[in-house]
């Protein structure tokens, strides 16, 4: 291998890299932006056409997950103590599109004690854009032992 071959090859390589660590960031900014009230920020994560299906039949846009931020359900969340909290995830990058499994979790404060509130398996498409990744859809089932959830949970195995 040439020298050419080897800068062609180390770049490819810090490429993957840069993308596997922009989407670590992206997806880890979720738990922040919504925890702090942040509805526009957390929004702004996905493309403007983009889904979050938090369970079959709520699909939020963008829009709609700004408003369900800033309502008082969430809000309460927010002023009494919350964690959404994003596990490691398995990132499979293809170009200018990726796709990503992991787990999240959800803590709330009650009291002096924190509980996990709900558990979750989610399958992100996400895309390269010009403001850097973004997510394209949120797929989201909740721990529960069904088949549903279970094989969003396979879908880190096929890549």
């Amino acid at each position: 291998m040439d020298t050419e071959e080897r800068f062609t090859a180390l770049e490819t390589r810090l490429r993957a890299a840069e993308d596997q660590l922009e989407i670590l960031r992206l997806l880890n900014t979720y738990g922040p932006a919504v925890d702090s009230g942040s509805a526009q920020a957390a929004a702004d994560l996905w493309v403007e056409d983009g889904i979050y299906d938090a369970g079959g039949v709520t699909r939020f846009t963008p829009e709609a997950l700004v408003t369900m931020y800033n309502d008082e359900g969430h809000q309460g969340l927010v002023h009494t103590g919350s964690s959404h909290l994003t596990a490691t995830p398995r990132i499979e990058v293809n170009g200018d599109h990726a796709e990503a499994v992991a787990y999240s979790f959800v803590v709330v404060k009650r009291g002096e004690e924190w509980f996990i509130m709900r558990g979750a398996i989610n399958h992100w498409q996400l895309v390269r854009t010009a403001r850097g990744w973004r997510i394209k859809e949120r797929f989201n089932r909740v721990l529960d032992g069904t088949a549903e959830s279970h094989d969003v949970m396979r879908r880190a195995l096929s890549y």
